[in-house]
């Protein structure tokens, strides 16, 4: 029999083996990360244009940053259902967090860029930890 690692967490949790617990953690947080991301998308095309001082180059924004949210969601799922991935410690994390700074200081900043001027620059650096959390799989 393949050693149980080889198996998807999915495998692993039906036959009763013991995978990396990081795999449903994964799950779960592309799962919430991706909902999060349609919320925000519905939010903006129902709720956010109604606001005063939302432009569409902040609607615009706002979609970016929702669209973000759900891809790499669904990235995440993916991700904890493969075999070698699921056990990688830096991708799926550099991709939930980078995700979350990314998407949710864009979405600060429009929603209260006078105090939160400082989040400005932290947005590429979200931007650049989910990159490498991408690239990490690739290596």
């Amino acid at each position: 029999m393949s050693r149980p690692s080889e198996f998807t967490p999915l495998l692993n949790r039906a036959l009763g083996l013991n995978s990396f617990p990081g795999s449903s953690l994964l799950w779960k947080t592309g799962a919430l990360l991706a909902a999060a991301g349609i919320i925000a998308g519905a939010f903006g095309s129902h709720g956010l244009q109604k606001r005063p001082g939302i432009t569409p180059e902040k609607l615009h924004a706002w979609q970016t940053a929702s669209n973000y949210a759900i891809y790499n969601g669904l990235g995440l799922l993916a991700v904890s259902l493969h075999p070698r991935f699921a056990l990688h410690r830096f991708a799926g994390p550099a991709i939930a967090v980078g995700s979350m700074i990314f998407s949710g200081s864009i979405m600060a900043l429009i929603l209260a860029r006078d105090r939160l001027k400082w989040m400005g620059p932290i947005t590429p650096i979200g931007g650049s930890i989910m990159i490498a959390g991408y690239i990490a799989l690739a290596l």
